[in-house]
């Protein structure tokens, strides 16, 4: 390709560089292009699409399936997933994943028919299994992400479902496995020294969603609202009452519930309201921020 630059007609010319510049292009090739092509599979291969009741479920399978799963969340930002009704849409979007992971909150019982009846081919994961919920069997406490060491088990068995819907990527499923575990284990010691010397471990709050979180941890959750119900006015004169005698200054509560209630009582008691959310999508930073709250509040004054 270097030869001599024959002086002719202008198509020649441009003839000429259009080989000169292929010649060039080939020069510059690997030796061996078709090393190249071994990660084809890998990189072409369409991600799983599975589908998630609620925004944590999405972080964990995310972190477990990595760039190889594409999920979709029904329940979306400041919705409660206790009277969640899944749009028309999401449900005929259910007809493209392969997977759907389930966790007991409160709307799956009402959908989960028809959540299936969307494609019959699709498999449900009980994200629940082998763990021992707080409640009653009739109405068992969902909120069962909300602890460090309980998410553990719901790992693995995100990484076993995508391992048996995708055994090709096993190894990188339980690579990422063991690498959440262990941001998991290291967020459980840090919550543990963050509430290890705070003054007070009882702790008010309006949904009962923080029970695992305070089995975890030694505190006591007194909850506002008790079997889906806001308190009446016996009941809510009896959390003042409660309040005062504990010296409880705060109310937690969250932003997809009314704050009515929590409001009324923090009123009486000279205190304030707090919103925490258990929905939030970064859940590991949201831990972390949840039990700095709780270590700032049960240490603080009355």
């Amino acid at each position: 390709m270097c030869g001599h630059i024959q002086h002719g007609s202008l198509l020649g010319l441009i003839v000429w560089i259009a080989v000169l510049s292929a010649g060039l292009t080939a020069c510059g090739q690997s030796e061996t292009p078709a090393a190249s092509q071994t990660d084809t599979p890998a990189t072409t291969a369409e991600p799983l699409n599975v589908t998630v009741s609620i925004l944590p479920q999405k972080y964990f399978v995310e972190r477990v399936g990595g760039e190889h799963v594409q999920v979709n969340v029904m329940v979306q930002p400041g919705e409660s997933p206790a009277t969640y009704e899944p749009k028309p849409e999401q449900l005929q979007a259910l007809s493209q994943t392969v997977a759907y992971f389930r966790i007991g909150v409160p709307f799956e019982n009402a959908w989960m028919d028809r959540i299936t009846a969307a494609n019959t081919d699709m498999r449900i994961v009980d994200t629940t299994a082998g763990i021992q919920r707080r409640g009653t069997p009739e109405r068992p406490d969902p909120h069962i992400w909300l602890s460090p060491r309980l998410v553990k088990i719901q790992a693995e068995t995100i990484a076993q479902a995508l391992s048996e819907l995708d055994p090709d990527r096993e190894a990188t499923y339980q690579a990422n496995l063991q690498a959440f575990i262990s941001d998991i284990e290291a967020l459980d010691g840090e919550i543990q020294t963050t509430l290890a010397q705070v003054t007070s471990r009882k702790f008010m709050v309006f949904h009962p969603a923080w029970g695992y979180f305070a089995d975890d941890y030694d505190l006591e959750m007194i909850p506002v609202e008790v079997g889906g119900q806001e308190p009446g006015a016996a009941e809510l004169a009896d959390l003042i009452r409660r309040a005062q005698a504990e010296d409880i200054h705060v109310i937690f509560a969250q932003p997809e519930f009314s704050t009515r209630s929590a409001e009324t009582i923090a009123k009486e008691i000279d205190g304030e309201v707090l919103l925490i959310s258990p929905l939030a999508p970064d859940w590991l930073a949201n831990m972390r921020r949840v039990a700095q709250v709780f270590a700032s509040v049960l240490s603080a004054k009355g």
